[in-house]
C-alpha cells in the first residue's frame, strides 16, 4: 500500500532546517546553547543550570477525538509527547504552556481539553503556567475541529544523557506502551474501523516521567541512553549513537491493535518504522544493572521487557517471529 508519510523525505527536511537555524545559536544574551543537536529537545544553559525545551503536538489523533466527540483525554497526549521526550535527555519537566486552535469559541470543548492537559501535568509534575488560544475559522473549517500542542521546559537532573555512552553488550529494555500513543494516526485512521477501534485509538500516551526519574536517581550511571518511540519509531534509535548498532532480537508480540493495522499494511518493516508496536520507550543500560531497571519499573506498574542489545554492526536490526528486518532509514 502507499504510505501517507515518507520518513526519508521528512529526515531531509529536518536536516535543512538545522542548516537554517544554527546561525541563531550565538544570539542569546545570558543563555548558552549547548551542542546537543537532533535529539529529543534543545539544550541550553543559564547560569549553572542546564535546561531542555521541546514543543510537540498530537497530530491527527485530534480527528479521532472529534469523530468520537471525546475530548477530555487528548490533552494528556500533548503533555506526554513533550515530557517523555525531554526525559530522554535526563531532564525533569518543570513548566509548560499550551497552544489550542479552535474553529469557533467553544467553552465546553476548551474545558474538556484542559481536563486532559491538567491530568498530564499532574502525572508528570509539570506546571502549566500559560498558553495561547487562537480562533481560526479560515484554517479550521469544521466547527469542532481543533489543534493542540504543548511546549515544556525541564531541568537536567544530574547529567545530559545523549546515548554517547552506549556500547556493545548494553541491554535494550523496552517499556510497554498504552497503545498507539500519538504517532502513525494518518495511516491508522485509513485502515482501522473507528467504530470498533476508536476508543482504543484514544487511549492516552503513557507518561514515563516518575519511574524513569527514580531510576536515574538510583542507577543513573547505569543508563547510557533513552529513546521515546514516536515518529519514525524504532528507526530513530540511531539518533542515540551512530557508532554502534541496535539489535531488537527479543521483541514481544505486538498487541492486537497493531496486528489489526498490519492486516492492511502487511509489512513488518514499515510497522516498526511507523508505530511503537507495544514498546513506548527504550532504555539502554549496563547488562549488570538489568534486574535493577526492571525492579524499579515494576514498582510503578510499568511492564518492561529486555528486547535486545547494543552490537557492533551499525543500524537497527529487528528479529520478529523468526524473520530479520533492517529498520535503518
Amino acid at each position: 500500500m502507499k504510505y501517507p508519510v515518507d520518513i526519508q523525505k521528512v529526515r531531509g527536511i529536518q536536516s535543512k532546517l538545522w542548516e537554517r537555524i544554527k546561525g541563531t545559536f550565538s544570539l542569546p544574551r545570558g543563555a548558552k546553547v549547548l551542542p546537543v543537536y537532533g535529539h529529543y529537545g534543545g539544550v541550553f544553559q543559564v547560569g549553572n543550570e542546564q535546561l531542555v525545551i521541546h514543543c510537540d503536538g498530537v497530530g491527527t489523533k485530534v480527528l479521532v477525538a472529534q469523530a468520537l466527540q471525546k475530548y477530555d483525554s487528548i490533552g494528556i497526549d500533548a503533555v506526554a509527547m513533550n515530557v517523555n521526550d525531554i526525559l530522554c535527555l535526563g531532564a525533569e519537566p518543570l513548566v509548560g504552556v499550551d497552544y489550542i486552535a479552535l474553529a469557533k469559541e467553544d467553552d465546553a470543548l476548551m474545558d474538556a481539553l484542559m481536563v486532559g492537559l491538567v491530568k498530564g501535568a499532574e502525572e508528570s509534575r509539570c506546571a502549566i503556567i500559560g498558553g495561547e488560544t487562537a480562533i481560526v475559522p479560515d484554517l479550521l473549517k469544521d466547527e469542532k475541529t481543533f489543534d493542540l500542542s504543548f511546549t515544556v521546559v525541564g531541568k537536567v537532573k544530574n547529567k545530559i544523557i545523549t546515548g554517547e555512552a552506549c556500547k556493545p553488550g548494553d541491554v535494550l529494555i523496552g517499556l510497554e506502551s498504552s497503545g498507539l500513543h500519538s504517532n502513525g494516526y494518518t495511516l491508522a485512521r485509513k485502515v482501522l474501523d473507528i467504530k470498533r477501534w476508536g476508543r482504543e485509538m484514544l487511549v492516552p500516551t503513557k507518561i514515563y516521567v516518575r519511574p524513569v526519574l527514580e531510576l536515574l536517581a538510583a542507577h543513573g550511571e547505569a543508563v547510557h541512553g533513552m529513546a521515546h518511540i514516536t515518529g519514525g519509531a524504532f528507526s530513530k534509535l540511531t539518533r542515540l549513537n551512530k557508532e554502534v548498532g541496535f539489535s531488537l532480537n527479543k521483541m514481544p508480540r505486538m498487541p492486537k491493535i497493531f496486528e489489526e493495522i498490519n492486516k492492511s499494511v502487511n509489512d513488518i518493516d514499515e510497522m516498526y518504522k511507523t508505530f511503537n508496536c507495544g514498546i513506548g520507550m527504550v532504555l539502554v543500560a549496563k547488562k549488570e544493572s538489568e534486574s535493577n531497571v526492571h525492579e524499579i519499573l515494576k514498582k510503578y506498574n510499568v511492564k518492561s521487557h529486555t528486547i535486545g542489545e547494543i552490537m557492533d554492526k551499525l543500524g537497527v536490526h529487528l528479529k520478529y517471529e523468526g524473520k530479520a528486518y533492517e529498520l535503518t532509514v
